[in-house]
């Protein structure tokens, strides 16, 4: 397992390939490698996003949220990478990696850590814009997206 917050920029691919390496060394094991990787959006007029955490905090609690989606799906591998700081559309801000014996775990637990990351990961999001800045409300369909788990 691996998780990472950080601000500097990295490449999906590189991550992909590294992970995809693991876990191939695992082949008797894993058959299924599910990657998500997200983007800031370009909303309306927002130039660019500020992202804040607590150093120790924000880890621990990714990792909590990584070690239930391992032993809940029989994981052979997890990466979460996360990014903070100043960010603009286009970006890319998160990456989510799994690796299981079947794809059906996989996806699953790549979905239950994108909600959980998105809902329950301790950031704070301010989006900067000609108008100044807003901080990012918690959304009810983000909520609403926990419930099946």
């Amino acid at each position: 397992m691996r998780i990472s917050v950080q601000a500097e920029a990295f490449d999906p691919g590189q991550e992909v390939n590294a992970f995809t390496a693991r876990c191939t060394a695992d082949a008797a094991n894993l058959g299924a490698i599910v990657t998500f990787s997200g983007l800031v959006r370009a909303d309306g007029d927002m130039q660019a996003m500020e992202i804040e955490h607590y150093p120790g905090m924000t880890e621990r609690a990714i990792t909590e949220i990584a070690e239930t989606a391992q032993s809940r799906w029989s994981l052979g591998d997890v990466l979460v990478i996360h990014r903070y700081g100043r960010l603009t559309a286009g970006e890319v801000i998160m990456m989510v990696a799994t690796a299981a014996r079947h794809r059906k775990d996989a996806f699953e637990a790549a979905e239950y850590l994108m909600d959980y990351l998105k809902s329950r990961a301790p950031f704070w999001k301010k989006e900067l814009g000609p108008e100044g800045a807003d901080w990012v409300a918690a959304k009810d369909a983000d909520e609403d997206a926990l419930k099946r788990w």
